[in-house]
């Protein structure tokens, strides 16, 4: 049988009494060390495969680019419509922003929430137009007047081997491809 401690406990003969402790046996209570290391390495491998999927790789980086400078030209174009003002647009190999033409000079929408000056987030890009324009230099620019009707164009951005094109139909919509 075991050692009777008390007539309600008995120690079997494998069991040993802690000093400390009163005598009493304590019920094993918490995680063993490889229970705590198999937790350990889902999680290891979860954020792993987390942190890959949220780096954009530079094909996806030059569509949100795109997307977001499709949805700044349709705003840029309602604002000169409702302004009643020409607002451009400037793109460079680095970074784009919206102008005001104030009198004979362009000045920079800097307070303006959406349209202010942006960088790329993979740069340098390279930037075309189609067709082509008279005025197309460095930077390029694309002026919105107060028609609201224009003359349709493709933007296409290009960064490493990733390329992007925003498509305007020339009535207002601007569409990243």
């Amino acid at each position: 049988m075991g050692i009777v401690i008390s007539p309600d406990y008995v120690l079997a003969p494998n069991q040993f009494l802690h000093p400390l402790q009163g005598g009493r046996r304590k019920s094993a209570r918490g995680f063993t060390l490889l229970e705590l290391l198999v937790v350990l390495v889902i999680i290891g491998v979860t954020l792993g495969m987390v942190t890959f999927n949220a780096m954009p790789d530079e094909r996806q980086a030059l569509q949100n680019d795109a997307q977001r400078i499709a949805l700044l030209l349709q705003l840029a174009r309602d604002e000169a419509i409702v302004r009643n003002r020409p607002i451009a647009f400037e793109v460079d190999a680095e970074r784009y922003r919206f102008l005001l033409r104030e009198g004979n000079t362009w000045l920079a929408l800097a307070q303006d929430d959406l349209l202010h000056e942006r960088e790329f987030k993979q740069s340098p890009v390279a930037i075309s137009i189609s067709p082509p324009s008279l005025w197309q230099a460095a930077p390029l620019r694309i002026v919105f007047g107060r028609e609201p009707v224009d003359k349709p164009f493709v933007l296409t951005l290009a960064a490493g081997g990733a390329q992007a094109a925003i498509r305007a139909d020339g009535i207002g919509h601007f569409a990243a491809e």
